[in-house]
């Protein structure tokens, strides 16, 4: 079976070099990064084309943006119980930019950014920070503090605790998902290089799709939905507990 290029041959960047000290934890992927910044510059680049579109055409197209829009309306007024603007903008940015590091490793030469751990714990600590940004703002920063002792003060460490179980569990449900799903896919193309009959075989059998389709898109796009659901759930909690909006 070949190498598992995916995991095996990685560039790093060094950043504790140029602070002149030595330390691991200031090494990173550069790799993750270009293609973090190539999904940025491309969904950036979408953005601005659905905007002209939608400035200038009303056609089909204009028509299937609207509706992409309207879902995430829908499922911010529904969840939170009244529309947002802004609240729905962040829903809808974190799940297409999760939505897009999950399957842009369709495309050759592009991996998955959220299958490394930094990148799904950074969407995580988006999310976290926005939800305790607004519960701060919503219940005033003394009562924000007050609820970590309730019901009494003795439990203070479990409710820290299970707010940054909340923080952990979503980027490593993400992260699992998408790493276990890169990892499957590269043991089976290794495994069908070995000789080109198996290559020939899976060509004409169609296997080849269901695999990139499965682990790739479907997997990529319920990630995506799954992260962006609890993110909208943990944000209604907020209200909920204020009692209103």
């Amino acid at each position: 079976m070949g190498s598992l290029n995916l995991f095996s041959q990685q560039h790093t960047w060094s950043l504790a070099s140029l602070l002149g000290i030595r330390s691991s934890f200031l090494v990173v992927q550069a790799d993750i990064i270009i293609h973090t910044w190539i999904i940025m510059g491309v969904l950036i680049a979408l953005c601005l084309v659905c905007r002209l579109i939608l400035h200038y055409n009303n056609g089909l197209f204009a028509y299937a943006v609207m509706q992409l829009v309207d879902i995430f309306v829908s499922l911010c007024d529904k969840t939170l119980g009244f529309f947002s603007a802004k609240h729905c903008s962040f829903i809808a940015s974190l799940f297409i930019f999760i939505f897009a590091c999950n399957t842009f490793a369709i495309i050759p030469g592009i991996e998955e950014p959220t299958r490394d751990l930094n990148t799904a714990l950074a969407c995580g600590l988006v999310s976290f920070v926005y939800i305790q940004y607004e519960a701060i703002k919503r219940q005033g920063i003394r009562a924000y503090i007050s609820s970590y002792f309730k019901p009494i003060f003795l439990l203070f460490p479990i409710n820290v605790i299970g707010r940054l179980a909340t923080l952990i569990s979503m980027s490593f449900r993400l992260f699992g998902n998408i790493f276990g799903g890169a990892l499957i896919t590269q043991i089976y193309f290794s495994a069908i290089s070995v000789h080109w009959v198996l290559q020939a075989v899976a060509l004409l059998s169609g296997i080849n799709i269901l695999i990139v389709g499965f682990f790739t898109l479907f997997e990529g796009t319920l990630q995506a939905f799954v992260f962006m659901m609890l993110t909208l759930t943990y944000l209604a909690l907020v209200f909920q507990d204020e009692g209103g909006h």
